[in-house]
């Protein structure tokens, strides 16, 4: 069954983030569902802290940071550690020390369990993305192998694509589009023609 449009349930989670990079200068917060109402978000699932690939997917994701926030776009990892875990991480680990979005601790996995990405005999999260648009529904997911790394470059397209489809609704994305370049408006003269 699909996710598209599924609205996510309402939650409580703890995070933790350190917004400016500096170690030791970060903060525990709750989040809500209503945190993430009326902006695009991701929520990005991983594994486990201390693991392989997990780090160099969050350090990608760090260094495009930037580039989300300028769209509107909150960045939240995930993972079924808690949030001291992920505070012990960041200050242990040279890649997600680099780490200013927030970090969100799902231990009981309720939060991973609403998006259909918990491994129930492991304890753990598959490796998903979820855009959330403004409304608080799935927009687009994408679930990876456990040993294959993500491309936040392409996540970030992703997003600016559901973005400009959300804003011009009879205009489409073709493959590799950037913001900027030609859309497509679906029409009966069109069929065959592409």
């Amino acid at each position: 069954m699909s996710l598209i449009n599924k609205e996510l349930a309402d939650f409580k989670v703890n995070v933790y983030q350190n917004k400016d990079g500096v170690k030791g200068k970060g903060e525990f917060r709750e989040i809500t569902k209503a945190d993430l109402l009326g902006k695009w978000s991701v929520l990005f699932f991983y594994p486990a802290d201390f693991t392989f690939v997990c780090p160099t997917e969050l350090e990608d994701l760090e260094n495009q940071y930037a580039n989300f926030k300028k769209i509107g776009c909150e960045i939240y990892s995930v993972s079924c550690d808690t949030h001291f875990v992920h505070k012990a991480w960041h200050e242990s680990s040279e890649k997600v020390g680099k780490i200013c979005y927030p970090m969100i601790g799902d231990p009981t996995g309720a939060l991973a369990r609403d998006v259909d990405a918990y491994i129930e005999d492991a304890g753990m999260a598959e490796r998903g993305t979820y855009i959330i648009n403004p409304e608080g529904k799935i927009a687009a997911y994408e679930v990876s192998a456990g040993n294959v790394g993500r491309n936040a470059e392409e996540l970030l397209r992703k997003v600016q694509a559901l973005q400009f489809v959300a804003e011009h609704g009879d205009e489409v994305c073709p493959a590799k589009w950037q913001p900027g370049k030609e859309t497509l408006k679906p029409s009966f003269d069109l069929v065959g023609l592409i």
